[in-house]
Order: C-alpha cells, then sequence, then structure tokens
C-alpha cells in the first residue's frame, strides 16, 4: 500500500497535495498496490470526492482533541501510527514547509532516511528516487530504502492526473498524544488581504526588483496584476528593503511560483531567483540592462525602462478593453 498524507483548508485538498496523490496513484499502478490517503481533521465531502479522482481506496482521518491546532509532532505521531499498523511501502506527502516539517518528525521517530523534494519516483525493492539538490539547480538520483519509504514532492512539478473515481471507504481513528506533541504549535494566524489572489496559485504573477526603485513604484504593477487578475511578487532584495514583505518574495527562500505568464520588471534573474520561477510557463522580462541573466531565460524580453513599459501595457489593455 502506497500512503499519501493530504493537506487541506476549507474543505478542499491543497494543489500541491495532488501533485503528491498524483505521484502516488502512479508509483501503486507500477506496484500494483492500493492507495490511500491520511489527513488531520475531518473528512468533508468535498474532500473524500476529490479524493477518489485520484484513485485513493481507503482514507485515514485522525482525530484530535485540538484539531485546528497545528503541531508537526502531534501530527507526526498519527502518521507513524498508520505507518506502525498498516505497513506501507511508501508513505508520500508535498514538500511545502509543512509537508517537509512533518515528514521530517516522521523520519525521526520512525528512524527511516526521507528523500525530499522529489520529481520523479520509480519502483524497484529500493525506490529510484530524482529530487532538486542546490536550490533546484541540480538533479540527483538516488536510491531510497528503508521498511517505509519516507518522500516529498516538490511543489509544482508534476502535472495532475485524475483517474475513474473510485470508492472512498473513510476510517477515523484518535491517535495517543500527550501535551509534549504540542510544544511546538501554531498559536495564531493572519489572514491576507480578503479577495487577494495566493502567489503560489496565480495565474499570471508580476514581479518587481530592484530596478522599481521604491516601495511606491510598486503601485504600477500591482495596477497591472489587478487587470490581469494576478498576484504581484519581488525578488529578495525587495524584500530585504522592505519595500515588499516577506511572503511576496518569490525564489529559493521564498515562494516558488507556476504562473501561465511571470512578468518580471527589473529583476536581474539571480539562480536563487529562477529557482523559484522556473515552472512559470512563460516568462515577459523587463530590463534595461540587457545583459541581465534573465534575459536569456525569459521567453519574451523588454529592453527598456519599467516605468515606462509597464504603464503603456496597461494603457493597451484598457484600451482593448473598452
Amino acid at each position: 500500500m502506497i500512503l499519501v498524507f493530504i493537506e487541506h483548508s476549507n474543505r478542499r485538498i491543497d494543489d500541491t497535495s495532488l501533485e503528491a496523490l498524483t505521484v502516488g496513484r502512479q508509483l501503486a499502478d507500477k506496484m500494483n498496490v492500493p492507495l490511500h490517503g491520511a489527513l488531520v481533521g475531518s473528512a468533508a465531502d468535498e474532500i473524500v470526492a476529490r479524493a477518489g479522482e485520484f484513485g485513493v481506496t481507503v482514507l485515514y482521518a485522525a482525530e484530535l482533541a485540538q484539531p485546528d491546532t497545528y503541531a508537526p509532532a502531534a501530527y507526526a505521531v498519527c502518521l507513524v501510527e498508520l505507518l506502525d499498523n498498516s505497513k506501507p511501502q511508501a508513505v508520500i506527502a508535498a514538500g511545502t514547509e509543512r509537508g517537509n516539517e512533518i515528514m521530517a518528525h516522521v523520519a525521526a521517530r520512525a528512524n527511516l532516511p526521507l528523500a525530499a523534494n522529489c520529481t520523479d519516483v520509480q519502483p524497484g525493492a529500493d525506490l529510484i528516487v530524482t529530487r532538486l539538490r542546490w536550490g533546484g539547480s541540480l538533479l540527483e538520483e538516488a536510491k531510497l530504502t528503508g521498511t517505509s519509504k519516507l518522500l516529498t514532492i516538490a511543489p509544482n512539478s508534476v502535472p495532475l492526473a485524475t483517474v475513474e473515481p473510485t470508492r472512498v471507504t473513510v476510517q477515523s481513528f484518535a491517535p495517543q498524544l500527550s501535551e509534549r506533541d504540542y510544544r511546538a504549535r501554531v498559536t495564531a494566524r493572519v489572514e491576507t488581504a480578503a479577495g487577494k489572489v495566493s502567489l503560489a496559485s496565480a495565474r499570471v504573477v508580476v514581479g518587481g526588483g530592484r530596478g522599481v526603485g521604491s516601495a511606491e513604484g510598486f503601485r504600477e504593477l500591482e495596477e497591472l496584476a489587478d487587470l490581469l487578475g494576478g498576484a504581484v511578487g519581488g525578488s529578495r532584495v525587495v524584500t530585504g528593503l522592505g519595500w515588499r514583505p516577506h511572503h511576496d518574495q518569490i525564489g529559493q527562500t521564498g515562494t516558488r511560483i507556476a504562473p501561465e505568464l511571470y512578468i518580471s520588471c527589473g529583476i536581474s534573474g539571480a539562480i536563487q531567483h529562477m529557482v523559484g520561477a522556473k515552472a512559470a510557463k512563460h516568462i515577459l522580462a523587463i530590463n534595461t540592462d540587457a545583459d541581465a541573466p534573465i534575459m536569456s531565460k525569459a521567453d519574451y524580453v523588454v529592453i527598456g525602462d519599467l516605468h515606462q513599459v509597464v504603464p503603456a501595457i496597461i494603457a493597451e489593455i484598457k484600451a482593448r478593453r473598452g
């Protein structure tokens, strides 16, 4: 059996977990074993139905005394209990901050190796995994051993693939937890502005770098993003200068994006930034420096001042829309 840990919110499975389910289904088919899922909290009907679209036959729902509190050790206990009871050939999670954190706890508790940020998995006595190394600039092929193989899937690295919907059986269980399992936990959340498009899921992203010049300079980029129904991000330099909050950073140590179109404005394109944007389907780069690294990686290039180019694009969009 292959077990996939499912992250969810608002009665919906996160897209990154759908990628993990895609890999899990493909691996289960190759190994001729069933695919099971696991989550913390109640299994809403929408979640159960969506899991069935990816071939899940059994969905384990862990009932916690503090269901709304994220505590990585507590979540890991849930998975370790399933691991001990059902002995899955592999346990897969999304390579998100939460997924990697939980799986690291599982690996430590179960004394098993963990391969993080994988992009491909092939079956065998030892799983053959391809994973991102050196911030995504290197692909490593490695063997993953262990009685149960633990791995996470790099976000935005696998196209989703549904199957003929299966009938899903939900099995609830209450793991044995102690206060120690809640020593590290989320105590509060700050919600983003209502209606704002998520940078990680936006179909269009407008990114700004040092060339924007100031925090006020992002107003043009925000207007362009609003017209295109997209989100605004920035380089590490921009967040370091305080022009944008850290959660708007695109890059190796920020958010990894996968839009249909990434409009880069005044960004040189250092490797750490390009790691975060490598999943973009198309890149339009606007820069006064024709030799900036991002120019060689972009599908479309405009050599010019972004403060002239972006307003011109905005004006053209408005004109075409009447």
